[in-house]
């Protein structure tokens, strides 16, 4: 499968982005659907963010997916958002128009939710409190996606209080801001806890909370997936806590981007996810 005789080109653009397993997963299902297609991880640095994106139509790409930190500053580049995109103010997601137009949308809240469906089936919206740890990109995505769900309650903690105090006005909902040094105690009668920060990642420094206020039952959730099972993770399980490790929200935030680019439905399956986790168990 080709668009007008030529291979298909995408990619993800980051920085850095030499730990990124999107390639591994879009080149999966080229393979698997028999397209001639191309998915690479470009390394671009802020300020050489614009430049990189408006040249995407002469350099005959598709589209690109985003990543850490330029999805907040897409936003103001991209020529049309989705809702979502426009709602979260955020950009995981572009596709070059036949114009050359670039149009943004925001797959983050799908993935998460989708993920979460699938790793806790059990875990209902329906007078839930969920705790956010971050106010990121993601995290707007997140929050959302959690709202339209029906969570009654959302505590939204952030190193920085501000950036929550933004993310709550633009969001609006039932937002409560709790200041970073009350994150243990914000974990009281909540139903889910998500980690959308970069905290617990490898590389980075450990996340610092207590979990010993959060109900058995509470899902805990991290976006992080290098390493897979982080310690905040550990931690839930090995207190009883269900847990969602966040492969399966790349996994999932990537199908919508990939039928748009490559003009086929892609699924997730375990081979796909067996097939990714090789990638970072190297």
């Amino acid at each position: 499968m080709t668009e007008n005789g030529k291979t298909i080109q995408a990619g993800v653009i980051g920085w850095p982005v030499s730990h990124s397993l999107s390639p591994r997963l879009h080149e999966f299902w080229l393979k698997e659907l028999g397209i001639d297609g191309t998915y690479h991880a470009f390394a671009v640095a802020p300020d050489d963010l614009e430049d990189s994106l408006r040249s995407l139509p002469e350099r005959g790409f598709a589209g690109v997916n985003l990543t850490l930190p330029h999805k907040e500053a897409a936003a103001s580049i991209v020529d049309t958002m989705d809702s979502a995109a426009s709602r979260i103010g955020a950009v995981n997601t572009i596709v070059v128009g036949a114009n050359g137009s670039l149009a943004g949308g925001n797959t983050d809240g799908y993935g998460f939710m989708e993920n979460l469906k699938s790793g806790a089936p059990r875990w209902t919206a329906d007078d839930s409190t969920a705790v956010v740890l971050g106010a990121g990109g993601a995290a707007r995505a997140i929050v959302a996606a959690l709202l339209d769900a029906g969570v009654k309650e959302l505590r939204l903690v952030n190193r920085t209080g501000s950036r929550a105090e933004s993310l709550k006005d633009d969001i609006g909902g039932a937002i409560i801001v709790v200041p970073w040094a009350d994150r243990t105690k914000a974990l009281e009668g909540a139903g889910l806890l998500v980690n959308t920060t970069t905290l617990g990642m490898t590389g980075e420094e450990p996340l610092e909370i207590h979990l010993s206020p959060l109900p058995a039952k509470a899902v805990v959730t991290d976006i992080v997936y290098a390493p897979l099972t982080t310690p905040l993770l550990k931690d839930a399980a090995g207190r009883g806590n269900p847990t969602v490790d966040g492969l399966g929200m790349l996994l999932h935030q990537a199908r919508p981007g990939f039928q748009r680019w490559f003009g086929a439905e892609p699924a997730v399956t375990d081979a796909l996810r067996a097939h990714v986790l090789e990638g970072l168990e190297r």
